[in-house]
């Protein structure tokens, strides 16, 4: 039996305190297959959070490519392969016409690292808009966007934060509010001397808690961040590759072009590889300006695991299936919002969807959805929450989720709500 005692005791010791962990009593987790996750007491649970694995946790062409490449190089690209440049061209060969080439890196955090500088070299200017409950990375400049913990000293001057989109509370379908807040930024930023490099956005909201919005929401604030100079950044860490099962994007899905886009996550299925795609020309004003090199970033070994992901949504039809499994969830949801008033709102698109609950319709029902979360775990289902208040389930699956898992979820699900109480 497993000791969880004794191995957060050498965990702390160990990686610090505070290392985070999901759950109250976390898991000591140590197999996975497909859909599904085992502890290491055998018990197994149903991923219904995880994107790291996309195409399937230990997906056999994927493991069979990384070994493959492993036995025979694995370096850096300051020797030339092939490798990196028959995924990249098959990568942006699922981007429109103004994304034509890559710089490969290690983490999503990285790339965001990355596309700022970009940005800030193709515009002179360093001022950057994000929203107000996002999350883009943990380096030194990303981690200024964040929200989770304010920056030691606060945030630097050139950043501003505008008010994230809720569709729940603040409905904005046509994005006009949302439009005018990032001109009021791009208005302080231009007074206070920074100017306009980059918009920063997911093009999902996912870590906003993923509001229900229509394609054109982002037309007019894309407008005004042109008109001021400035690029427009795609987050697509963690709508893309085909999860929204729409498109392959999540900016095409909100009918926008943006200028850089950066992807990390699902890109490998787990083998640390991230990218920023851009034109060939931003992509050559960022190096000119900054020289950059990344040791491991488009190693052989990566680019095989990230090739093979690619093949593995194409062979498997994984984008259509996201679709039709997304929409069967859906509605099944939409039956549980009729039975419980604490269901204030479902939404979602693909597999990317969840329930938002509060206590009065706009109040975020928090210890409320902690329980949920808890309970969902106690019977072998692995999700979590987002968004206001982190009231809303955040479920995002590896893309082979099925119907048969939607039932085992929402059944789980129906359960619970029928013998958990409000009590905020």
């Amino acid at each position: 039996m497993s000791d969880i005692s004794e191995l957060m005791r050498r965990r702390e010791r160990l990686l610090g305190p505070n290392v985070p962990t999901f759950y109250e009593t976390p898991l000591h987790i140590v197999r996975g297959k497909g859909i599904w996750l085992w502890d290491a007491d055998g018990r197994r649970y149903l991923d219904c959070y995880n994107n790291v694995p996309h195409v399937g946790h230990c997906h056999p062409k994927v493991v069979e490519a990384i070994a493959r490449q492993s036995a025979q190089l694995n370096t850096h690209t300051r020797y030339l392969h092939e490798g990196i440049l028959d995924y990249i061209e098959a990568l942006t060969a699922h981007f429109g016409p103004n994304i034509t080439s890559a710089i490969m890196t290690c983490t999503g955090s990285e790339a965001n690292d990355v596309a700022l500088r970009m940005a800030q070299a193709a515009t002179g200017k360093t001022g950057v808009i994000a929203t107000d409950r996002t999350y883009h990375g943990n380096t030194a400049a990303v981690s200024q966007l964040s929200t989770r913990r304010p920056p030691v000293g606060g945030r630097q001057d050139h950043v501003r934060l505008v008010p994230a989109p809720d569709s729940l509370r603040t409905p904005d379908p046509q994005g006009r509010a949302f439009a005018a807040a990032v001109e009021q930024a791009i208005a302080e930023l231009q007074r206070s001397g920074h100017g306009l490099s980059a918009l920063v956005i997911c093009p999902f909201f996912a870590n906003e808690g993923f509001p229900d919005l229509p394609a054109g929401f982002l037309d007019r604030a894309a407008d005004a961040v042109r008109k001021a100079g400035g690029v427009i950044i795609a987050d697509e860490v963690q709508p893309g590759f085909g999860r929204l099962g729409s498109h392959w994007w999540g900016h095409e899905r909100l009918g926008f072009t943006p200028d850089i886009v950066t992807i990390g996550k699902p890109m490998a299925n787990g083998y640390p590889a991230a990218a920023v795609l851009a034109s060939l020309d931003l992509l050559s004003e960022f190096r000119n300006a900054f020289g950059y090199f990344n040791t491991f970033g488009g190693n052989p070994v990566a680019c095989a695991a990230s090739s093979a992901v690619l093949e593995v949504i194409e062979r498997e039809n994984l984008i259509e299936a996201a679709h039709d499994t997304g929409k069967y969830a859906l509605e099944r949801l939409n039956g549980l919002a009729e039975k419980y008033p604490v269901i204030a709102d479902v939404r979602g698109e693909g597999l990317f969807f969840g329930v938002e609950f509060t206590t009065d319709g706009s109040t975020p029902a928090t210890a409320f959805t902690a329980r949920v979360v808890e309970e969902m775990k106690s019977r072998g289902i692995l999700l979590n929450s987002i968004g206001v208040g982190n009231a809303t389930l955040k479920i995002r699956p590896p893309m082979v989720f099925g119907k048969e898992h939607a039932d085992l979820l929402i059944d789980a699900l129906d359960d619970i709500l029928a013998t958990t109480a409000v009590q905020e």
